[in-house]
């Protein structure tokens, strides 16, 4: 007997029209604050059907975060695409992303300093967060493994401080790229050979 063939694209889209909701409520208050039941009125189903979908908070917040990162890499990628130079990728990339994250009302919540920056958490908790990072780390011209995990995370380190205190304006931030990442992220031999 033939199974239901939209089962696994109905599941696809009310988890959607979930985390949907949930974005729309992290855009008008601070992600922290934000909990299941107001979730699940947002989204216009039941507590119920929501935990059907995502088991707990953690794995709501989780599952946003992963959809968003990927969206922001997207963007992030498309947005710096023509910048070949190693050193100017890496200023472009991280500011773009800086950019991108803060004009997001839903995604700056996330880094409200009244509340507890939970954003900070998921960056260094999430493996998808991880991935795409060293992938952008590898576009550089890097390829040792243990270096691009290290500096991977080092960069989400140094996102999440920016997120959580900021530079003056877009040029502080990158004139501090410059000068505390770069040498960091790429080294003399790297820059030269990239």
């Amino acid at each position: 007997m033939p199974g239901d063939w939209l089962a696994e694209r109905r599941t696809e889209v009310a988890a959607d029209r979930i985390l949907d909701a949930a974005g729309d409520l992290f855009a008008k208050k601070e992600a922290a604050t934000v909990g299941m039941h107001e979730i699940a009125s947002a989204a216009g189903c039941s507590r119920a059907t929501l935990y059907r979908y995502f088991e707990n908070r953690e794995a709501l917040y989780t599952a946003y975060v992963h959809r968003e990162a990927y969206r922001l890499y997207r963007e992030m990628t498309d947005q710096i695409n023509a910048v070949v130079d190693p050193r100017e990728r890496l200023i472009e990339g991280l500011i773009a992303s800086l950019r991108n994250v803060r004009e997001s009302p839903a995604l700056a919540s996330w880094f409200a300093t009244t509340q507890r920056p939970i954003g900070a958490e998921m960056a260094e908790e999430s493996e998808v967060i991880k991935a795409l990072t060293e992938a952008f780390v590898i576009s550089l011209g890097s390829d040792n493994p243990e270096l691009v995990a290290n500096r991977a995370r080092w960069l989400v380190r140094v996102m999440t401080s920016l997120m959580l205190f900021p530079g003056h304006d877009e040029e502080d931030e990158r004139a501090m790229l410059n000068e505390f990442v770069v040498p960091i992220v790429l080294p003399a031999s790297q820059k030269l050979s990239g």
